[in-house]
């Protein structure tokens, strides 16, 4: 099976249509102001509704849910407060959203059904919340299918797979990058973005 490629934190036009055209399966617009990868604008995403991922910081699910349905997105992928982690899910699945669930490095953590998860760095260690360009242990993987991330580009992807655990590597899904894609924070590398896209379509899950 194919591996997917996801491109985070495209804040600019001409950035979401050289990574669609180029191949990326999932292309995320980030809605965060503290972010540099924020996307002022998420109209933006318009031209990509079929794999553009909301990916949202919130206090509470319902405001997520209201920014997708007033922009169109299909998918979300939503940073809440752990109190709301579970409901938050459960109401965006049901309202007819894809979740990417973030899944940070960490134990003890509950287990929340999603439709794919995001294995990301711990923001305990990293300080921020995804989009770090750091790397983890990959020791606690999420109980289902995921993409992979954390510092993450063109050169290090056969890299990251071989360390896998055998387990973990049947669910993953593909890989997700951001900040390694970039020239400037918020302003993507064309070369550095295909190059990724086209190492993570070389690659296969087993």
């Amino acid at each position: 099976m194919r591996l997917l490629a996801k491109v985070c934190g495209l804040a600019r036009p001409e950035d979401a249509a050289q990574a669609a055209a180029t191949g990326a399966d999932l292309l995320g617009f980030v809605w965060h102001p503290p972010s540099p990868r924020h996307c002022g604008d998420l109209s933006l995403a318009g031209p990509h509704l079929d794999r553009a991922v909301l990916v949202a910081v919130a206090e509470s699910p319902e405001a997520i849910l209201a920014t997708c349905r007033t922009f169109g997105f299909r998918r979300v992928q939503p940073y809440l407060p752990p109190a709301e982690r579970a409901r938050g899910a459960t109401l965006l699945r049901e309202a007819g959203l894809f979740v990417l669930l973030p899944w940070p490095d960490e134990p003890g953590q509950l287990d929340v059904p999603a439709d794919l998860y995001l294995w990301e760095p711990s923001p305990a260690t990293t300080g921020v919340a995804g989009g770090s360009g750091q790397g983890h242990a990959m020791a606690h993987p999420p109980p289902g299918p995921f993409l992979l991330a954390g510092g993450l580009d063109g050169t290090n992807l056969a890299e990251r797979l071989s360390r896998l655990p055998l387990e973990a590597r049947l669910n993953l899904r593909g890989f997700d990058a951001a900040s390694r894609l970039e020239e400037a924070p918020g302003r993507k590398d064309p070369g550095r973005v295909a190059a990724f896209i086209r190492s993570a379509h070389t690659l296969e899950s087993p």
